[in-house]
């Protein structure tokens, strides 16, 4: 997946966050009000924050990848395309 593919999910996904009531959630997990995630919404390491929350939810994911009909390894390669999304190597 490219970059700019996965930043167009993550959009996707912040949008679901405020369809799902859970932007209250995102604004108390990172400390943003809805002024900086408004200017930050294209910054590819907030994206990745974005993506980063909703990760800490199997329910989250599974709404997030149903509201834009997204499996769920999409939803995964997504998050590895943005900033810090590197794999690490163990060896």
């Amino acid at each position: 997946m490219t970059q700019d593919r996965a930043e167009i999910v993550a959009l996707h996904t912040l949008a679901w966050l405020v369809q799902a009531d859970l932007l209250d959630a995102f604004q108390g997990a990172t400390g943003a009000d809805r002024a900086q995630i408004e200017a930050a919404a294209g910054d590819p390491d907030f994206l990745a924050a974005v993506m980063d929350f909703v990760l800490n939810s199997d329910a989250w994911v599974q709404g997030a990848c149903a509201a834009q009909n997204l499996p769920y390894d999409g939803f995964l390669a997504a998050r590895a395309a943005l900033p810090g999304g590197e794999l690490p190597h163990w060896t």
